[in-house]
């Protein structure tokens, strides 16, 4: 096989003995035979010239393999300069790796749904009424609730002495129409002087200390005449860590506020509260009003809450929003047929809701201590009202003109 390649093909190569019998000689013209030995020297061009004699052939040069490459003609898999950056950015590969990015994230979401999901606390509350009404209402119940906290804790918070069973230091209810206008945030004063079922006249609040959530919402539902669909309560731990997870809550004050009953000790002005200050603010009832200015503040920090985790900073960021759904999951307790959608609506609603007291007459001395009597006529039409989707009257919504803002 060797013997088949021409003489010449590397340079070095020597001459062969018999070679040039075996190769066909090129013709040559007049002119080129001139050439030869004597007119190039006494050897001519050399190995690379034509012979020693001057008539030695050109040299044949066989085809030679093709480099070896990768795809692209470059020595990486894939890529030919600007070529190989085209091939890799053509739309249909775009496309797929979007769409590979999409179905994570979707995972992911699920995946993170499903985790805070698992953190709520189900609770079988709710109470069978033949009340009906248009909407759906939420009650929402702050207890007093130690769970989770030390002793430590306990006396830095200033909560003083523990009470057995819990009572309910807030209760609020939340509307939402069907026609799609603003919900209504409600404060139910904790005094207030109601008929509780199978226990005569009490301070509300009784209601949840005697027979815990399903007896407050049998109550409020008895005393409104509107169905209570959903509820939700967090005790004083809880509201602590909320407060903290979401980073804290910025609140402006108009003046200082100093209560040592409440461990609350704040400057006036713009300021984030952290989660002890946060429960401070709204255990206090070192005002004027009491318990009524301390159920508008109540009102103002759960919109600070709610709008703190739902702004578009906490929602776009990973290291925010999942800490703090986490963290509200965990600190809550609501009905069994509430789901985490129901409550993300319900953060939504409490961004911007219209916030008012129920209409009450007067304050009144009782067997049972001082108590808020409603005025009967007015919170009739307040909860008609609300149970037809029905604007309410200016004159029965008292707002929220706090000692603190949001």
């Amino acid at each position: 096989m060797s013997e088949d390649w021409p003489r010449g093909w590397y340079s070095d190569e020597p001459e062969r003995p018999g070679a040039a019998d075996q190769r066909t000689q090129p013709s040559f013209t007049p002119s080129s035979q001139g050439q030869g030995s004597h007119g190039q020297g006494s050897h001519g061009q050399g190995s690379h010239g034509q012979g020693s004699h001057g008539q030695g052939p050109q040299s044949a040069w066989p085809a030679q393999p093709p480099s070896r490459s990768w795809p692209g003609g470059t020595g990486r898999p894939g890529f030919s300069g600007r070529r190989g950056w085209r091939r890799w950015l053509r739309p249909k590969r775009i496309l797929v790796i979007l769409a590979s990015l999409v179905v994570l994230a979707m995972l992911a979401t699920v995946g993170l749904y499903f985790s805070v999901s698992s953190k709520l606390t189900r609770i079988n509350v709710l109470v069978p009424t033949s009340f009906t009404s248009a909407g759906t209402n939420w009650l929402i119940a702050g207890s007093d609730s130690r769970g989770g906290l030390t002793a430590q804790q306990e006396n830095q918070l200033a909560l003083g002495r523990d009470i057995t069973g819990g009572r309910s230091d807030t209760i609020m209810l939340l509307h939402l129409p069907a026609n799609g206008t603003r919900p209504t945030l409600v404060s139910i004063p904790r005094d207030s002087y109601v008929p509780i079922p199978g226990y005569g006249y009490n301070k509300i609040n009784a209601a949840y200390a005697i027979g815990g959530p399903k007896l407050l919402i049998a109550t409020v539902q008895n005393v409104t005449r509107l169905q209570v669909n959903h509820f939700m309560s967090i005790g004083f731990g809880g509201l602590v860590d909320v407060v903290n997870d979401v980073g804290g809550v910025r609140m402006c004050l108009k003046a200082p506020m100093k209560d040592p009953l409440a461990g609350l000790n704040l400057k006036a002005g713009c300021q984030t509260l952290n989660g002890d200050q946060a429960l401070g603010f709204v255990r206090t009832r070192a005002f004027t009003e009491g318990d009524l200015q301390r159920e508008q503040d109540q009102r103002v920090l759960l919109k600070g809450i709610l709008s703190k985790m739902t702004s578009a900073g906490t929602l776009a960021n990973p290291f925010a929003i999942i800490p703090a759904a986490n963290g509200a999951a965990s600190a809550i307790s609501v009905d069994q047929s509430t789901g985490l959608s129901q409550l993300v609506s319900v953060a939504f609603a409490l961004r911007d809701p219209v916030t008012t007291t129920v209409p009450f007459g007067q304050f009144a001395n009782t067997n049972v201590g001082s108590v808020v009597e409603w005025n009967t006529t007015a919170a009739k039409q307040f909860f008609n009202d609300l149970g037809h989707d029905q604007p309410l009257p200016t004159n029965l919504i008292t707002g929220s003109s706090v000692q603190g803002t949001a």
